[in-house]
């Protein structure tokens, strides 16, 4: 795991029940239908209001269009644009939403030109229901200094 706040120790101190949140929206990009969906129920159960794109240029042209999401998990690997391009086009437009790599290749090397693109965290994929309820933790305590 790569990222600026959460460790392994975080896990033993949240439960689901305090990231619940009615409130935040998500963004799951990724060309597998299959991961876009189990991370699609994994963040609902946490009560998101989830969209899915199945590549870098469909959330890119979102943005473009005026949507705007609190979370954004975003596959490296994708066919059109991938998640490094997308994540360095959504930061030059000024996206400030929490973005997430999510990658099938955990490399040190991987993950770090991933991150560097613009990314808050990097994770493997799957995600897993605890990384992402250390996800909204990071979120909901970034949304109450706003």
């Amino acid at each position: 795991m790569s990222g600026n706040g959460a460790s392994s120790s975080s896990l033993n101190m949240i439960s689901g029940e305090d990231v619940v949140n009615n409130n935040l929206t998500a963004l799951v990009v990724d060309d597998s239908p299959l991961l876009r969906l189990l991370h699609e129920i994994h963040l609902k159960k946490y009560g998101l209001k989830v969209q899915v794109a199945e590549n870098g240029k469909v959330a890119v042209d979102l943005f473009h269009l005026g949507a705007s999401f609190d979370l954004v998990l975003m596959d490296k690997e994708m066919p059109v644009m991938n998640g490094v391009e997308a994540t360095k086009e959504l930061r030059a437009m000024g996206v400030t939403s929490m973005i997430v790599g999510v990658t099938s290749k955990d490399g040190p090397g991987e993950q770090q030109a991933f991150m560097e693109a613009g990314l808050d965290y990097c994770f493997e994929k799957p995600l897993t229901p605890e990384i992402i309820s250390i996800l909204l933790e990071e979120l909901n305590k970034h949304n109450k200094k706003d």
